[in-house]
């Protein structure tokens, strides 16, 4: 398997939040998958035991996840609270925004890839949307190409968590 050493942008945040899952599949799952292929074992012939073939296949993903995610952390770019600038769009900073087409207004935080999460309004600096806002100023009106078409925002206010 090739090694992945793109850097990874992470807030504190996400840097916990990677360390727990990570703690989590190496000490309960870890176990739970052992115990599985343990019994599935007991079953005997292990030619036609589906059993066994899932829990070697889950003992594989979760082994992967866990390499995964030592790896964004052995190449983990942290991104300090005191570092984030308010004055443009920055990863690790909050957008708040105003759709000019139909008046909404909301607020994205803008994270690295690795901590993006659209339902919480988490977006990736590399996505449509976090690209065409980074380096934006409060009261720039920004045309951004999305699957959908365009949409034009305008920066009311940039902030830190």
């Amino acid at each position: 398997m090739a090694e992945n050493n793109k850097q990874v942008i992470l807030t504190y945040e996400g840097v916990k939040k990677i360390e727990e899952e990570l703690e989590y599949l190496k000490t309960v799952k870890r176990k739970e998958v052992a115990q599985k292929i343990k019994t599935a074992i007991s079953y005997g012939d292990l030619s036609e035991n589906s059993e066994y073939d899932e829990a070697k296949n889950e003992q594989a993903f979760v082994e992967g996840r866990i390499a995964t995610l030592e790896n964004m952390l052995k190449n983990a770019k942290v991104i300090d609270e005191e570092d984030i600038k308010t004055d443009a769009v920055s990863i690790g900073c909050v957008v708040k925004v105003r759709d000019l087409e139909y008046g909404d207004e909301m607020e994205f935080s803008i994270v690295g890839s690795a901590e993006a999460d659209f339902k919480k309004m988490k977006i990736s600096n590399e996505a449509p949307i976090g690209r065409g806002l980074m380096g934006k100023k409060v009261g720039d009106k920004v045309e951004i190409q999305v699957p959908d078409g365009t949409i034009t925002y305008e920066i009311l206010e940039i902030k830190r968590h």
